[in-house]
């Protein structure tokens, strides 16, 4: 009788938190991640990322990201997207040097909304990303890395700057 009680409050319980909104969690930083804060709305932060990718001459490769198909099963989450970033040139030169690296690509920046007027934009360093291939991508590897590093970072400021 009591487990049967606990099963139904159980029940209960999740189908209210069903119905609630979710709340963003603040990302924090941990190792290889580079996290800022940006006090521009969501949708432009995702529209400024896009812009500064294209002006460094990258391209943005793919895109996903759960709100949208959240919303369309009736759940409110905040704006959360996954962009990810390469280009055909580094594509070649990667694959000439590890073809098991060429996982990792392309490498992602992350937008996620906090609320209406605070979001992060985080990515991993791609040198962290290529890290477990330096030993067989070698000297080149750890250049293109380096070379990376320095376009997200540009990509990043580009992007937050007001």
């Amino acid at each position: 009788m009591f487990l049967t009680r606990a099963f139904a409050l159980s029940l209960a319980l999740l189908g209210l938190s069903l119905a609630l909104p979710l709340q963003a969690a603040e990302l924090s930083k941990r190792e290889g991640w580079v996290v800022f804060e940006s006090q521009k709305p969501y949708d432009q932060l995702l529209k400024d990322l896009r812009s500064a990718v294209k002006a460094e001459g990258l391209v943005v490769v793919t895109q996903a990201g759960p709100t949208q198909a959240a919303a369309a099963r009736g759940i409110t989450i905040p704006g959360n997207r996954v962009i990810g970033v390469f280009n055909n040139d580094y594509a070649v030169q990667v694959l000439a040097l590890s073809t098991a690296a060429m996982i990792e690509a392309p490498i992602r920046f992350y937008v996620t909304e906090v609320d209406a007027a605070h979001t992060h934009l985080a990515y991993k360093r791609p040198s962290f990303v290529f890290a477990p291939y330096l030993q067989e991508g070698g000297s080149q590897l750890v250049r293109i890395s380096a070379e990376l590093d320095r376009r997200f970072a540009a990509i990043a400021e580009a992007a937050l700057t007001p």
